[in-house]
């Protein structure tokens, strides 16, 4: 069975994007850079609904072919390009990039997926990975918080049916005093 993993910067009052999808705030250092690009390479396959699809289908396709292409933007351009992806989406009809597109019943999908064999899965995308979480899918919580108020935007966290008990497992601060925690689902 395959681990669920759901991991992203976040301010400190819990937005991934402040009011009008506004992601300015979200600036890596270069070491949380690294961290995600290694956590792209130790990930089996990537989970995408529709608007964090649009997101980063947007750029990384060519982005070690921008100008000012650092060696690490390079890899992680690599490494999302030739990695294998499933978008959830009822209102696209292509994607590209190594990538499945689903329209159907998303939970049903990731459940199937879970169970197989293979490496770990992450999940990107409030709405889509709100689903998980109220269905109980979500294995593993990655939260890079940023020291920044936005007061609205899109949470990380959606409203859930039951409570959630995760155990801590890593705490590490990143350069401009982000924090960030890994908790485990308590099953």
């Amino acid at each position: 069975m395959r681990k669920l993993i759901y991991g992203m910067n976040l301010t400190l009052d819990g937005y991934i994007s402040a009011p009008g999808d506004d992601i300015g705030w979200s600036v890596p250092s270069d070491e949380l850079f690294q961290f995600w690009s290694d956590q792209l390479q130790a990930t089996d396959l990537s989970l995408y609904g529709r608007k964090l699809w649009q997101t980063m289908s947007s750029y990384w396709p060519t982005g070690d072919q921008q100008p000012n292409a650092t060696p690490a933007v390079i890899e992680f351009a690599r490494r999302w390009r030739d990695m294998s992806k499933v978008v959830f989406s009822s209102t696209i009809d292509k994607v590209d990039w190594n990538t499945r597109l689903v329209t159907g019943d998303a939970v049903a999908e990731i459940t199937r997926l879970k169970a197989e064999d293979g490496g770990p899965m992450d999940i990107g995308g409030a709405t889509l990975a709100g689903a998980a979480m109220r269905a109980g899918l979500i294995d593993e919580y990655v939260l890079a918080t940023a020291p920044v108020l936005v007061g609205g935007g899109t949470p990380f966290f959606t409203a859930l049916d039951n409570w959630v008990n995760l155990n801590l497992v890593e705490t590490r601060t990143f350069p401009g005093g982000v924090i960030l925690t890994k908790y485990e689902t308590r099953r």
